[in-house]
């Protein structure tokens, strides 16, 4: 089992940059496909990035691809989520996720644990 807590979130203007942190618990989190997921209030959530075991592959949601970057540091059980060129429509609560699989899934069921998430919003 794995607990994760978010954190970097906050309020940034628009074309600006954050970098978000997920922080996991266990021994085993080197074994876990990490993902990320955002929602809006009446939305549904929606895939982000997700990252593999050795962090060699990655995949993003077509929004937000060529301005977020995700990364992990197994030795340190933590993945980071880099967010540039920040828009208003990226305003949202970020969730960090985990599963066990191997395939880097883009569905929210197919991951097994999530943090509480940590609100970013970006004005115009």
């Amino acid at each position: 089992q794995v607990q994760l807590v978010e954190s970097g979130g906050g309020l940034v203007q628009a074309g600006g940059s954050l970098r978000l942190s997920c922080a996991a618990s266990g021994r085993t989190f080197r074994s876990y496909v990490m993902g990320w997921f955002r929602q809006t209030p009446g939305k549904e959530r929606e895939f982000v990035s997700a990252i593999s075991w050795s962090g060699g592959s990655t995949v993003y949601g077509d929004s937000v691809k060529g301005r977020f970057s995700l990364s992990r540091d197994n030795a340190q059980n933590t993945v980071y989520l880099q967010m540039n060129s920040l828009k208003p429509e990226d305003t949202a609560v970020y969730y960090c996720a985990a599963q066990g699989g191997v395939l880097l899934y883009v569905e929210e069921e197919k991951y097994d644990y999530w943090g509480p998430g940590t609100q970013v919003t970006v004005s115009s």
